[in-house]
């Protein structure tokens, strides 16, 4: 059986090409893979990476249109799928912004995925929101998602809803997901949430340092951003794992504690020991944020060569660019597309701002091949290590 796949909220292609890259699986001569029809976006930069990567590589058509207008107007005029992929916009659900849930611009789009179901009945679908999705408006909003979810389509369908941790399967960051897998009741199947891959015994977590390595001069996608001299002279005082905010506890410490703390980086013999405790007082006194309010963790935040990296995000400023564990400036795109498990041959479309956006807000396709190859599992009756679902 060959699942064909439409996606709404397509971005780039992350879901696409996780899909794109699952391995067939057959039974009793049956075989089960996936083929890709269309990808929607409103995106005009997203879709023309998905083009660029997806449909001219693996087939399928990027569709650049609001996906409650295609739902309304143009769904019933494409191809017929009979499987779905939606990672509905999480602006309002994420806990980096401001959790208006329902109530906010984005709150209400995944009833876009709600009418794709009803109106072509597929199969399974795959479903991706943010971890803060369970907290949103009391934790009402996830239940009432789900709840619609259940019953939609001509028969409903089994629902499984986990809270993936991507670094456990492959993905060098700290990113946590749910993903919501349901398979229509009438195929009586049931959906095993797949094991980790990594860590607790397993193949350790993959570090930061490793997945940047090896990077070629002048990659696509790799323009540096010129770093304003205030930026390098801040960086300069935040150790690795570290953010913006530790400038203000450095400067609560005595010239011998700040210098002991200082004197640990790679980059102190060159950049800070020559420097008087005058000096790098008052340079950290003048670099440091003077932000008050929103002290997000990941403002400035440096990596730790020696683990994945923290999230990386869709944001566009503002320190939240993700920044080099010793060089004194944010990551390229490639290097962010390379946290993310993007190979180097899918080339980002757009500006460096459209293309830093269409990395963060992607699912990571080595974990989304992983979930994929699992729903063929289990069509094709193969079974695979596994773990209980959870939504915590």
């Amino acid at each position: 059986m060959i699942f064909r796949l439409g996606e709404l909220f397509s971005g780039p292609g992350g879901l696409a090409l996780g899909a794109a890259l699952a391995d067939k699986f057959s039974k009793k001569g049956k075989m089960f893979s996936i083929k890709h029809i269309w990808g929607v976006d409103k995106d005009t930069a997203a879709i023309e990476t998905y083009e660029n990567n997806i449909s001219k590589k693996y087939g399928g058509k990027g569709i650049c249109i609001d996906a409650m207008q295609f739902c309304k107007r143009e769904i019933f005029k494409c191809k017929p799928i009979n499987a779905l992929a939606f990672g509905f916009p999480c602006n309002d659900f994420s806990l980096v912004g401001k959790q208006k849930g329902f109530q906010g611009k984005y709150g209400n789009l995944y009833r876009a995925g709600i009418a794709a179901i009803n109106s072509t009945n597929p199969y399974w679908f795959i479903a991706e929101n943010v971890s803060g999705i369970h907290s949103a408006n009391s934790g009402k909003a996830f239940k009432k998602i789900i709840k619609e979810l259940e019953n939609s389509g001509e028969c409903g369908y089994k629902v499984t809803v986990h809270l993936y941790k991507f670094e456990k399967y492959g993905v060098p960051q700290y990113r946590h997901r749910y993903i919501i897998v349901g398979i229509r009741s009438d195929q009586n199947i049931t959906f095993r949430v797949p094991a980790p891959t990594h860590g607790n015994g397993l193949p350790p977590f993959i570090s930061v340092e490793k997945a940047i390595n090896g990077i070629k001069p002048g990659a696509f996608n790799s323009e540096v951003t010129k770093q304003d001299g205030r930026v390098i002279m801040r960086l300069k005082y935040i150790p690795p794992w570290n953010n913006a905010w530790f400038l203000d506890v450095l400067l609560k410490m005595t010239n011998w504690e700040r210098r002991r703390i200082l004197s640990t980086v790679d980059w102190y013999e060159a950049d800070i020991a020559h420097l008087s405790d005058y000096k790098i007082k008052k340079e950290i006194e003048y670099s440091r944020l003077k932000c008050k309010k929103a002290r997000m963790s990941h403002i400035y935040r440096r990596l730790d060569a020696t683990q994945p990296s923290y999230t990386i995000t869709g944001s566009g400023g503002g320190g939240t660019h993700v920044y080099h564990w010793k060089e004194h400036r944010a990551l390229t795109n490639r290097e962010r597309a390379r946290l993310q498990s993007f190979p180097d041959w899918f080339r980002f479309q757009g500006s460096k701002e459209e293309v830093r956006k269409q990395i963060g807000m992607a699912v990571p396709p080595v974990a989304s091949k992983l979930i994929f190859e699992s729903i063929l599992k289990s069509f094709a009756g193969i079974i695979y290590k596994s773990v209980e679902p959870n939504y915590e």
